[in-house]
């Protein structure tokens, strides 16, 4: 904490008098409530939800089936000759095995895809958070959950949420 105060001090005292009077050098940005306000956030966020609950109804349906194969197998091994139920079994278990690998795949993909559009969301932002920087003549722009203390006037999320669904709309223009 006692850093924080330290850097915001120097930065204060090496910002020329005129550049301090023409209001806050240091902004302030909410980077999520930007993601999850703008229109090209919640456009991005609704395909991964949606992407998410295919993926779910796609688990319960394989997990219903081998459920069900587990069960077949469990009542019909009384009857079966103890090296035919053992390499159904292990089919059964490598089948099992498979699954896993390609859920855990596509779980994967998932996490893959949302890092991406996130990092091309906050890469197309960027631009309209440095010429919010610029109007305001500021000399720095800081996360939300970095900052102790700050005036309301130097959080520019408000106008950056504005700005990018006038700009970006959802992000597929």
């Amino acid at each position: 904490m006692k850093l924080w105060r330290a850097i915001f001090v120097w930065l204060w005292l090496v910002t020329p008098a005129t550049a301090q009077d023409s209001g806050p050098q240091i902004l302030i940005i909410d980077s999520d409530r930007i993601y999850y306000e703008t229109l090209y956030g919640r456009r991005i966020a609704a395909e991964l939800n949606a992407a998410i609950e295919e993926v779910q109804e796609e688990n319960d349906q394989i997990v219903a089936t081998l459920t069900e194969e587990e069960r077949s197998l469990t009542q019909r091994r009384p009857d079966m000759d103890p090296v035919d139920f053992r390499a159904e079994a292990d089919a059964f278990d490598d089948k099992v095995e498979e699954v896993r690998r390609v859920r855990a795949a596509k779980n994967i993909e998932l996490q893959t895809r949302d890092a991406e559009q996130r990092s091309e969301f906050e890469d197309r932002v960027q631009g309209i958070i440095a010429n919010v920087m610029i109007e305001r003549n500021a000399v720095i722009v800081m996360e939300q959950r970095n900052v102790v203390m700050s005036v309301r006037a130097a959080n520019i999320t408000d106008d950056v949420i504005v700005r990018v669904d006038a700009e970006l709309g959802d992000g597929t223009r």
